[in-house]
Protein backbone atom coordinates (compact mmCIF):
# COMPACT_ATOMS: atom_id res chain seq x y z
CA UNK A 1 0.00 0.00 0.00
CA UNK A 2 1.13 3.40 -1.17
CA UNK A 3 0.12 6.43 0.91
CA UNK A 4 0.56 10.03 -0.67
CA UNK A 5 0.10 12.92 1.71
CA UNK A 6 -1.42 15.86 0.37
CA UNK A 7 -0.90 19.81 1.56
CA UNK A 8 -3.81 21.24 3.18
CA UNK A 9 -5.34 24.52 1.81
CA UNK A 10 -7.06 27.19 3.66
CA UNK A 11 -9.98 27.84 1.66
CA UNK A 12 -12.55 25.53 -0.19
CA UNK A 13 -12.41 25.88 -3.85
CA UNK A 14 -15.95 25.87 -5.80
CA UNK A 15 -16.25 22.72 -7.95
CA UNK A 16 -18.32 21.29 -10.76
CA UNK A 17 -20.49 18.76 -8.86
CA UNK A 18 -22.67 16.36 -10.59
CA UNK A 19 -24.94 15.13 -7.94
CA UNK A 20 -26.07 11.05 -7.61
CA UNK A 21 -28.43 10.33 -5.06
CA UNK A 22 -29.35 11.52 -1.87
CA UNK A 23 -28.62 8.72 1.73
CA UNK A 24 -32.12 8.52 3.51
CA UNK A 25 -29.37 8.81 6.56
CA UNK A 26 -28.59 11.98 6.17
CA UNK A 27 -25.53 11.71 3.93
CA UNK A 28 -25.12 12.80 -0.32
CA UNK A 29 -23.20 10.95 -2.67
CA UNK A 30 -22.08 12.89 -5.78
CA UNK A 31 -18.89 12.73 -8.22
CA UNK A 32 -16.33 15.60 -8.73
CA UNK A 33 -13.41 16.26 -10.92
CA UNK A 34 -11.22 17.48 -7.70
CA UNK A 35 -9.12 15.08 -5.91
CA UNK A 36 -8.98 15.63 -2.43
CA UNK A 37 -7.11 18.68 -1.05
CA UNK A 38 -5.98 16.93 2.03
CA UNK A 39 -5.25 13.27 2.29
CA UNK A 40 -5.03 10.18 0.09
CA UNK A 41 -4.54 6.76 0.30
CA UNK A 42 -3.65 4.93 -2.85
CA UNK A 43 -3.87 0.63 -1.98
CA UNK A 44 -2.55 -1.56 -3.84
CA UNK A 45 -3.28 -5.38 -4.17
CA UNK A 46 -6.68 -4.81 -2.40
CA UNK A 47 -8.08 -8.36 -2.54
CA UNK A 48 -5.45 -9.51 -0.34
CA UNK A 49 -6.76 -7.07 2.47
CA UNK A 50 -9.80 -9.48 1.92
CA UNK A 51 -7.94 -12.98 1.43
CA UNK A 52 -5.69 -11.93 4.72
CA UNK A 53 -8.73 -11.11 6.76
CA UNK A 54 -7.96 -7.54 7.39
CA UNK A 55 -10.69 -6.19 9.06
CA UNK A 56 -9.53 -2.67 9.52
CA UNK A 57 -6.58 -0.63 8.12
CA UNK A 58 -5.53 2.82 9.53
CA UNK A 59 -4.03 5.57 7.28
CA UNK A 60 -1.04 7.43 8.74
CA UNK A 61 -1.91 11.15 10.52
CA UNK A 62 -2.06 13.88 8.87
CA UNK A 63 -2.91 17.62 9.65
CA UNK A 64 -6.10 19.77 8.52
CA UNK A 65 -7.27 22.67 10.33
CA UNK A 66 -4.47 22.81 13.12
CA UNK A 67 -5.35 18.96 14.34
CA UNK A 68 -4.23 15.82 13.26
CA UNK A 69 -6.54 13.13 11.50
CA UNK A 70 -6.85 9.58 10.02
CA UNK A 71 -8.85 7.41 7.54
CA UNK A 72 -9.94 4.41 8.87
CA UNK A 73 -11.16 2.00 6.15
CA UNK A 74 -13.01 -1.51 6.37
CA UNK A 75 -12.64 -3.78 3.11
CA UNK A 76 -15.55 -5.86 4.28
CA UNK A 77 -17.57 -3.65 6.96
CA UNK A 78 -17.53 -2.35 10.17
CA UNK A 79 -17.96 -5.45 12.04
CA UNK A 80 -18.90 -3.53 15.20
CA UNK A 81 -21.76 -1.99 13.68
CA UNK A 82 -22.82 -5.42 11.99
CA UNK A 83 -22.16 -3.86 8.57
CA UNK A 84 -21.74 -6.44 5.67
CA UNK A 85 -21.28 -6.71 2.18
CA UNK A 86 -20.25 -2.78 2.26
CA UNK A 87 -16.58 -0.83 2.84
CA UNK A 88 -16.89 1.75 5.65
CA UNK A 89 -15.11 4.37 5.31
CA UNK A 90 -14.35 7.44 8.38
CA UNK A 91 -12.39 9.92 9.27
CA UNK A 92 -11.20 9.70 13.17
CA UNK A 93 -9.02 12.60 15.26
CA UNK A 94 -6.05 11.54 16.28
CA UNK A 95 -4.09 11.55 19.53
CA UNK A 96 -7.26 13.18 21.49
CA UNK A 97 -5.46 12.61 24.37
CA UNK A 98 -3.30 15.42 23.86
CA UNK A 99 -6.27 18.14 23.41
CA UNK A 100 -7.41 20.05 25.97
CA UNK A 101 -10.46 18.61 28.45
CA UNK A 102 -13.58 19.77 26.89
CA UNK A 103 -12.51 20.00 23.55
CA UNK A 104 -15.45 20.30 20.90
CA UNK A 105 -13.97 20.47 17.03
CA UNK A 106 -16.76 21.35 14.61
CA UNK A 107 -15.73 20.37 10.84
CA UNK A 108 -16.84 19.74 7.11
CA UNK A 109 -16.12 16.42 6.31
CA UNK A 110 -16.08 14.69 2.45
CA UNK A 111 -14.88 11.50 1.70
CA UNK A 112 -13.37 10.31 -1.66
CA UNK A 113 -13.02 7.16 -3.72
CA UNK A 114 -11.51 7.43 -7.32
CA UNK A 115 -13.41 6.05 -10.59
CA UNK A 116 -10.80 5.59 -12.26
CA UNK A 117 -12.11 5.03 -15.57
CA UNK A 118 -14.00 8.66 -15.28
CA UNK A 119 -11.62 9.94 -13.32
CA UNK A 120 -13.83 11.55 -11.07
CA UNK A 121 -14.49 11.02 -7.33
CA UNK A 122 -17.11 9.44 -5.28
CA UNK A 123 -17.48 12.19 -2.45
CA UNK A 124 -19.67 11.38 0.57
CA UNK A 125 -20.65 14.43 2.87
CA UNK A 126 -23.43 15.37 4.87
CA UNK A 127 -26.79 16.10 3.20
CA UNK A 128 -26.99 19.53 4.34
CA UNK A 129 -23.62 20.65 4.27
CA UNK A 130 -23.16 20.97 7.78
CA UNK A 131 -20.25 20.56 10.05
CA UNK A 132 -19.41 17.35 11.98
CA UNK A 133 -19.05 17.53 15.78
CA UNK A 134 -16.10 15.55 17.07
CA UNK A 135 -15.39 15.68 20.97
CA UNK A 136 -14.20 12.96 23.50
CA UNK A 137 -17.35 10.53 23.33
CA UNK A 138 -17.24 10.56 19.23
CA UNK A 139 -13.59 10.83 17.56
CA UNK A 140 -15.32 9.83 14.65
CA UNK A 141 -17.63 10.35 11.44
CA UNK A 142 -17.98 8.45 8.44
CA UNK A 143 -20.41 6.23 6.30
CA UNK A 144 -20.82 2.90 7.24
CA UNK A 145 -22.12 1.63 3.80
CA UNK A 146 -20.02 3.67 1.64
CA UNK A 147 -20.21 1.72 -1.37
CA UNK A 148 -21.22 -1.99 -1.83
CA UNK A 149 -18.84 -4.39 -2.14
CA UNK A 150 -20.41 -5.68 -5.68
CA UNK A 151 -20.60 -2.05 -7.32
CA UNK A 152 -16.91 -1.61 -5.93
CA UNK A 153 -15.43 -5.01 -7.27
CA UNK A 154 -17.27 -4.60 -10.72
CA UNK A 155 -14.01 -3.20 -13.01
CA UNK A 156 -16.31 -1.75 -15.09
CA UNK A 157 -17.55 0.88 -12.46
CA UNK A 158 -13.62 1.75 -12.10
CA UNK A 159 -13.29 2.01 -8.37
CA UNK A 160 -11.10 -1.04 -8.24
CA UNK A 161 -8.95 -1.20 -11.42
CA UNK A 162 -5.89 -4.01 -11.99
CA UNK A 163 -7.23 -4.52 -7.51
CA UNK A 164 -6.34 -0.82 -7.14
CA UNK A 165 -8.59 2.06 -5.86
CA UNK A 166 -7.56 5.58 -4.03
CA UNK A 167 -9.64 6.61 -1.09
CA UNK A 168 -8.93 10.32 0.33
CA UNK A 169 -10.45 12.83 2.79
CA UNK A 170 -10.90 16.74 2.98
CA UNK A 171 -11.55 18.29 6.24
CA UNK A 172 -12.51 21.88 7.00
CA UNK A 173 -12.66 23.19 10.60
CA UNK A 174 -15.01 25.77 11.05
CA UNK A 175 -15.52 25.85 15.07
CA UNK A 176 -13.30 24.99 18.15
CA UNK A 177 -14.85 25.09 21.59
CA UNK A 178 -13.48 23.78 25.18
CA UNK A 179 -16.40 23.16 27.50
CA UNK A 180 -13.93 22.52 30.34
CA UNK A 181 -16.02 20.32 32.07
CA UNK A 182 -17.35 17.06 32.07
CA UNK A 183 -17.56 13.40 33.47
CA UNK A 184 -17.47 9.48 32.69
CA UNK A 185 -18.84 7.01 34.97
CA UNK A 186 -18.03 3.43 34.62
CA UNK A 187 -19.83 1.30 37.17
CA UNK A 188 -18.21 -2.25 37.44
CA UNK A 189 -20.18 -5.24 36.78
CA UNK A 190 -19.35 -8.24 39.26
CA UNK A 191 -17.26 -6.39 40.85
CA UNK A 192 -14.55 -8.33 43.14
CA UNK A 193 -14.71 -8.05 46.46
CA UNK A 194 -11.11 -7.95 48.16
CA UNK A 195 -10.44 -8.55 51.73
CA UNK A 196 -7.68 -7.94 54.10
CA UNK A 197 -6.72 -8.57 58.21
CA UNK A 198 -4.23 -6.44 60.11
CA UNK A 199 -3.04 -7.46 63.31
CA UNK A 200 -2.81 -4.42 65.72
CA UNK A 201 -0.11 -5.81 68.39
CA UNK A 202 0.58 -4.12 71.73
CA UNK A 203 -2.99 -2.11 71.62
CA UNK A 204 -2.55 -0.59 75.77
CA UNK A 205 0.70 0.50 74.83
CA UNK A 206 -0.76 2.85 71.74
CA UNK A 207 0.21 6.43 71.93
CA UNK A 208 -0.07 7.55 68.79
CA UNK A 209 -3.57 9.52 67.84
CA UNK A 210 -3.44 6.95 64.01
CA UNK A 211 -1.88 4.13 63.23
CA UNK A 212 -2.18 2.69 59.23
CA UNK A 213 -2.63 -0.32 58.00
CA UNK A 214 -0.37 -1.87 55.12
CA UNK A 215 -1.67 -0.78 51.79
CA UNK A 216 -3.77 -3.46 50.00
CA UNK A 217 -4.68 -3.26 46.33
CA UNK A 218 -8.73 -3.19 45.65
CA UNK A 219 -10.07 -2.25 42.61
CA UNK A 220 -6.81 -1.75 40.87
CA UNK A 221 -6.67 1.00 43.64
CA UNK A 222 -4.44 0.94 46.46
CA UNK A 223 -5.84 1.05 50.56
CA UNK A 224 -5.70 1.31 53.72
CA UNK A 225 -7.30 1.07 57.12
CA UNK A 226 -7.09 3.44 59.72
CA UNK A 227 -6.81 3.19 63.08
CA UNK A 228 -7.47 5.88 66.04
CA UNK A 229 -7.02 3.87 68.96
CA UNK A 230 -8.35 6.58 71.38
CA UNK A 231 -10.83 7.86 69.44
CA UNK A 232 -11.06 10.66 66.86
CA UNK A 233 -13.57 13.90 67.00
CA UNK A 234 -16.87 12.44 68.67
CA UNK A 235 -15.12 9.67 69.77
CA UNK A 236 -12.24 10.84 71.60
CA UNK A 237 -11.41 9.13 74.67
CA UNK A 238 -14.66 7.58 74.93
CA UNK A 239 -14.09 5.02 71.82
CA UNK A 240 -12.00 3.67 68.93
CA UNK A 241 -12.19 5.28 65.49
CA UNK A 242 -12.27 3.02 61.89
CA UNK A 243 -11.94 4.30 58.83
CA UNK A 244 -10.61 3.36 55.22
CA UNK A 245 -8.91 5.76 53.12
CA UNK A 246 -7.48 6.18 49.98
CA UNK A 247 -3.49 5.34 49.61
CA UNK A 248 -2.96 6.47 46.38
CA UNK A 249 -5.37 9.77 46.11
CA UNK A 250 -2.26 12.02 45.63
CA UNK A 251 -1.98 10.37 41.95
CA UNK A 252 -5.76 10.52 41.06
CA UNK A 253 -6.42 12.37 37.58
CA UNK A 254 -8.15 15.61 38.81
CA UNK A 255 -12.13 14.99 39.43
CA UNK A 256 -11.80 11.75 39.62
CA UNK A 257 -14.49 9.41 42.03
CA UNK A 258 -14.29 6.13 43.23
CA UNK A 259 -17.45 4.68 44.43
CA UNK A 260 -16.72 1.86 46.73
CA UNK A 261 -18.96 -0.72 48.87
CA UNK A 262 -16.87 -1.55 52.02
CA UNK A 263 -16.79 -3.59 55.67
CA UNK A 264 -14.90 -2.54 58.68
CA UNK A 265 -14.63 -5.19 61.55
CA UNK A 266 -12.77 -5.87 64.26
CA UNK A 267 -13.03 -9.80 64.80
CA UNK A 268 -14.39 -10.98 68.06
CA UNK A 269 -11.28 -13.78 68.10
CA UNK A 270 -12.96 -16.15 70.89
CA UNK A 271 -16.90 -16.37 69.44
CA UNK A 272 -16.34 -15.36 66.19
CA UNK A 273 -18.99 -12.58 67.14
CA UNK A 274 -17.73 -9.74 65.10
CA UNK A 275 -18.62 -5.82 65.10
CA UNK A 276 -18.50 -4.44 62.26
CA UNK A 277 -20.10 -1.44 60.45
CA UNK A 278 -20.72 -1.06 56.37
CA UNK A 279 -20.75 1.82 54.00
CA UNK A 280 -20.74 3.16 50.10
CA UNK A 281 -18.88 5.83 49.75
CA UNK A 282 -17.36 7.91 46.27
CA UNK A 283 -13.86 8.48 47.66
CA UNK A 284 -11.67 11.18 45.60
CA UNK A 285 -8.34 13.55 45.92
CA UNK A 286 -10.32 15.71 48.44
CA UNK A 287 -12.63 12.87 50.30
CA UNK A 288 -10.35 10.15 50.81
CA UNK A 289 -11.31 8.81 53.85
CA UNK A 290 -14.93 7.40 55.36
CA UNK A 291 -15.59 5.82 58.44
CA UNK A 292 -16.63 5.47 62.02
CA UNK A 293 -15.20 7.99 64.99
CA UNK A 294 -17.48 6.16 67.57
CA UNK A 295 -16.35 2.22 65.98
CA UNK A 296 -16.23 0.91 68.84
CA UNK A 297 -16.21 2.07 72.81
CA UNK A 298 -13.25 1.45 74.32
CA UNK A 299 -15.14 -0.19 77.53
CA UNK A 300 -16.65 -3.05 75.34
CA UNK A 301 -13.30 -3.19 73.97
CA UNK A 302 -11.16 -4.00 76.89
CA UNK A 303 -13.81 -6.50 77.82
CA UNK A 304 -12.36 -10.24 78.07
CA UNK A 305 -15.46 -11.64 77.02
CA UNK A 306 -15.78 -9.47 73.86
CA UNK A 307 -12.78 -11.54 72.14
CA UNK A 308 -11.81 -8.18 71.04
CA UNK A 309 -8.34 -7.98 72.58
CA UNK A 310 -6.27 -11.21 73.34
CA UNK A 311 -3.22 -11.10 74.33
CA UNK A 312 -3.47 -7.57 73.59
CA UNK A 313 -3.67 -7.81 69.94
CA UNK A 314 -7.03 -6.88 67.89
CA UNK A 315 -7.71 -8.08 64.69
CA UNK A 316 -9.13 -5.50 62.33
CA UNK A 317 -10.59 -6.45 58.96
CA UNK A 318 -11.58 -4.81 55.73
CA UNK A 319 -13.30 -5.96 52.60
CA UNK A 320 -14.03 -3.71 49.88
CA UNK A 321 -15.44 -3.54 46.61
CA UNK A 322 -15.05 -1.17 43.33
CA UNK A 323 -18.44 -0.85 42.44
CA UNK A 324 -17.84 2.49 39.72
CA UNK A 325 -14.96 4.99 38.57
CA UNK A 326 -15.90 8.62 37.80
CA UNK A 327 -13.16 10.37 35.59
CA UNK A 328 -13.43 13.90 34.17
CA UNK A 329 -13.46 14.49 30.18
Amino acid sequence: MKLIGVTCISTIQQIAMDRIFDDKDGIIRYSSDAPPTHYTVKMQSFSLLLKNAVEKYESGEFEAGGYKWKLVLYPSGNKSKNVKEHISLCLVIADASALCRGWEVYAVVRLFLLDQKKDKYLIVQDALGRERRFHGLKLEWGCDQYIPLTVFNDASNGYLVEDSCVFGAEVFVCKETITGKGECLSMIKDAPTCKHVWKVEGFSKLNEECYESKVFIAGDHKWKIQLYPKGRRLGTGTHCSLYLALADFTTLVPGSKIYAEFTLRILDQVQAKHIGGKAKYWFSASQQQYGWPRFMSLTYLNLPSAGCLVKDACLVEAEVTVLGISSAL
